[in-house]
């Protein structure tokens, strides 16, 4: 498998703006102080350590020198000497040899330069102790007939001040983070409220609130949304009030040709033209809705299983020779358009009460996606895979699998799903379990 720098990157970054804009932000500093702090700590740790050991060494030699030249001279004044000039004790051990084993340096850089000076500048036998003592370090130098045992700071011949500079480096990365963090935040809250308001707007919710805010690029975008918010709402309100008046003009001749027909004699047979009358108001009020999309109804919080248990009664109540079950429901409040819901679920459950004698009704709440699914299945006719989609178009007919002569606009399917969309969901259409067809609504929580 090719190794891919592009899909690792896109499989690990971040998906907020926020914690990407810091990792641009932060990333890079971060990167950098690393690197000059390796560069300077090994410099550092090199040159200190060299020094610091080659100027030990140099007092040790003195030392060696003094005694070699003196041999036998009084060894307690020398001792004396070295702790009070050079803070080192050193004693001398008369027929003593060097170890014959050496200890493995915990860090390899002060022993190799003691190792090195000691070699240049002593060029005598010595032996090196860097693991036993946490503070300081053994010293063994081989002279005539006994050894020089020296024990030194460790201090004093390797820089162990390094961890003040790590701490400053990682101070001043977590200032810096919180700096970046809270500038980053305030620029980028005006873009989450601006992907908030079009959320809200996209569910058919209000947003009088919001304001256009932030950098100007930000304020340019939010202007731009709010201009298009209201010029779709402006169109709206214009169909609304247009189509409000065609309802009106066609519902007065409906509603004189209703009085007429009261009013005919009673051996006069008006059943069919009633009939007609009342059809073609159903289909007035199916065209208004469509074309309204109750854009002029707020969302409220109601009660969801007494909700969908209504539906489901005046469900068996209009189809009696229908076996309708609610199978499965849910508690709690939702925040939905109420009458545009009702219209969505119950033109599903006619939908489907229409070519069937059997159908459930369910419910269920998804807390992973944050969803709930209402589905409605029936053991009826069904639809065919390849037009499942085509059903939503207004108008549209189905002359096999959905018998036409039943009647209404071909506007059913299509205004349950406008108002799905417009909760933020959608409807979707597949193979029911029960032979039919099975139509599922999913809803924000």
């Amino acid at each position: 498998m090719r190794f891919s720098l592009a899909a690792l990157l896109k499989t690990y970054m971040p998906t907020g703006l926020f914690p990407r804009s810091l990792l641009i932000i932060v990333m890079p500093v971060v990167l950098t102080q690393i690197v000059v702090a390796f560069v300077f700590m090994e410099r550092h740790w090199n040159t200190v350590t060299q020094r610091l050991s080659s100027a030990a060494v140099s007092d040790i030699a003195m030392l060696v020198d003094l005694r070699m030249r003196e041999q036998g001279g009084d060894s307690e004044l020398l001792s004396q000497m070295a702790g009070d000039t050079f803070s080192m004790s050193v004693a001398f051990l008369p027929g003593e040899s060097l170890p014959e084993t050496q200890t493995a340096p915990t860090v390899a850089l002060l022993h190799q330069s003691l190792s090195r000076e000691l070699t240049q500048k002593v060029g005598r036998p010595f032996w090196l102790d860097t693991v036993t003592y946490d503070n300081y370090v053994d010293i063994r130098v081989l002279l005539p007939g006994e050894v020089m045992r020296v024990l030194t700071e460790r201090q004093r011949v390797y820089a162990t001040n390094t961890h003040i500079f790590m701490i400053w480096m990682i101070s001043a990365s977590v200032v810096l983070l919180l700096v970046s963090g809270v500038f980053l935040r305030n620029q980028i809250r005006p873009i989450q409220r601006l992907a908030e308001a079009a959320e809200e707007f996209g569910k058919g919710r209000d947003t009088p609130e919001f304001r256009p805010r932030g950098a100007s690029e930000v304020r340019r975008a939010s202007a731009s949304f709010i201009e298009m918010r209201d010029r779709i709402q402006r169109q709206i309100e214009q169909r609304t009030t247009m189509l409000a008046g065609v309802s009106h003009d066609l519902r007065t001749p409906l509603t004189r040709l209703k009085l007429q027909m009261a009013m005919m004699p009673p051996d006069v047979d008006v059943d069919e033209v009633n009939s007609d009358i009342g059809e073609m108001e159903d289909m007035l009020d199916d065209y208004l809705a469509f074309a309204r999309g109750y854009q002029g109804e707020s969302a409220s919080p109601l009660d969801f299983s007494a909700f969908l248990e209504q539906i489901h009664h005046d469900a068996e109540r209009r189809w009696g020779d229908v076996q309708l079950r609610l199978t499965d429901n849910i508690d709690g409040q939702v925040s939905l358009k109420h009458n545009a819901m009702r219209r969505c679920v119950t033109n599903l459950v006619n939908n489907a009460c229409k070519h069937a004698k059997l159908v459930h009704i369910a419910a269920k709440r998804d807390l992973t996606e944050d969803m709930i699914y209402i589905t409605i299945d029936d053991n009826g006719v069904g639809i065919p895979e390849d037009r499942l989609e085509d059903v939503f178009r207004p108008f549209y007919r189905l002359d096999d699998a959905r018998n036409a002569e039943m009647g209404g606009t071909g506007l059913g399917l299509a205004i349950a799903r406008d108002v799905a969309r417009n909760h933020g969901g959608d409807i979707v259409l597949k193979r029911s379990g029960l032979g039919g067809l099975n139509a599922r609504i999913s809803l924000p929580a």
